[in-house]
């Protein structure tokens, strides 16, 4: 028999509540509807499409060496790879020879891309979750690596350094130096300047040597650390098995044991010349992701240092000597009516790529990305789509959340190192 204070008390239903597009920890516009069973998600139903970016149709009304900055815009925290997949599909159209130079270049670029990928990456992952400290550590070395990328492209994050056939320029003579100023005094201008006196390869070679201690430092605060531990262990885990069934890549396939990597399973450049191991995680949880990019920075700070003994030792090109693609040098076209005419086609009309379609994948710092491109031998891409990481790491956080609490959908956005800005294209 029901009694009337039984029957008076409600039933108790699930409640929605959208996590984002506004959040900080969102990590952009992404909206986030979550069912929750008290402080339990039961389910989590991720929403894009606010970012507006359409970069693969805007490439159908831009040549060739005009789309190659959008691809920069994709993910904003680690630009110049982008760039790689693309010019990869578009020298397979065209069939050009990277010199080798620009290869080791566009290798280091690389590396040192996905050193400040990660950086910001766990940074921001401890700062979503409550370890303020890490990235103010971080993001100093940021500084380091930002400092290299204007001295070599002009600016700090969109650089549109790499060409079909090869790289912008080559490495410049002179790091950029600070100066006194009402805030830095002759002292400190003066330590500040001790590893910028020498070419971009000696500030480089001196930060791949500073680089490890600063790592020991990011150990030191949160591998052992009680509270961090509680926060990622067991949170957001998935198999090996339903990780390749998901289509994950990079640090997310890795972080469960699978040991797969564009970079020795399908060399491309001079990869297959580079000493590195690919780290890998057991459990396939929060923690092990984490550890997988912190062990990626010391290997990608490994290759670094060869490429940088290597460039040191073989100088050379830095881009195909082919006028129909990579424009002559100013010296050359000042001094030749041919070189004038390629030099005017090439920025007015752009390169005409013969008609087909090629497909080109990278080890992205994310994951795979890959460019699929199609020509109808114009000067413009008849067709253009981008493969990146970031949609099928999307499409499995319902999987990754379902069942932990509401603070957990924090930790498991973060461990997916999120960008919209490759997820809207």
């Amino acid at each position: 028999m029901v009694t009337e204070k039984a029957a008076a008390v409600p039933d108790v239903k699930n409640y929605t509540i959208n996590f984002g597009p506004q959040h900080p920890a969102a990590h952009g516009v992404l909206r986030l509807v979550l069912e929750l069973d008290g402080e339990v998600i039961v389910r989590a139903d991720p929403h894009i499409g606010l970012l507006h970016r359409g970069t693969e149709k805007l490439a159908e009304s831009r040549t060739w060496l005009q789309t190659l900055p959008f691809l920069d815009r994709l993910d904003y925290t680690s630009m110049i790879p982008s760039e790689h997949a693309y010019c990869l599909a578009v020298e397979r159209l065209l069939g050009v020879e990277v010199p080798i130079r620009a290869q080791y270049i566009r290798v280091m670029i690389d590396e040192m891309s996905r050193i400040l990928n990660h950086l910001l990456s766990i940074g921001t992952h401890a700062l979503d979750i409550g370890a303020m400290t890490m990235v103010l550590y971080t993001f100093r070395e940021r500084e380091d690596i930002f400092d290299v990328l204007e001295a070599l492209t002009g600016i700090r994050m969109h650089g549109a350094y790499y060409r079909p056939g090869g790289v912008y320029r080559d490495l410049p003579d002179q790091m950029p130096k600070y100066k006194e100023n009402k805030f830095k005094n002759a002292q400190t201008v003066k330590e500040l300047n001790e590893a910028r006196s020498g070419s971009l390869l000696d500030f480089l070679e001196d930060f791949t040597n500073r680089f490890p201690v600063y790592v020991s430092e990011y150990h030191t605060l949160l591998t052992d650390n009680r509270i961090w531990k509680q926060r990622t262990v067991g949170i957001g885990v998935i198999s090996p098995e339903r990780a390749l069934q998901k289509g994950f890549s990079g640090p997310m396939l890795r972080g469960s044991g699978v040991e797969w990597d564009l970079r020795k399973k399908q060399p491309y450049e001079v990869y297959d010349r580079m000493d590195f191991d690919i780290p890998v995680g057991v459990n396939g949880d929060c923690y092990d992701r984490y550890l997988v990019r912190m062990e990626e920075m010391l290997q990608a700070n490994r290759i670094i240092k060869q490429c940088i003994e290597w460039l040191r030792k073989n100088p050379g090109p830095v881009i195909t000597d082919d006028h129909k693609v990579a424009p002559p040098s100013r010296e050359k076209m000042k001094g030749s009516m041919e070189e004038l005419i390629h030099h005017f086609k090439l920025f007015s009309e752009g390169m005409h790529v013969p008609a087909g379609e090629a497909y080109a994948a990278i080890e992205h710092p994310k994951g795979e990305m890959a460019v699929w491109a199609v020509s109808d031998g114009a000067n413009k891409p008849y067709r253009m789509r981008l493969h990146t990481a970031g949609i099928p790491h999307l499409a499995g956080v319902d999987e990754l959340v379902r069942g932990h609490m509401l603070a957990d959908a924090t930790a498991v956005i973060g461990t997916i190192d999120l960008v919209l800005g490759d997820v809207d294209r």
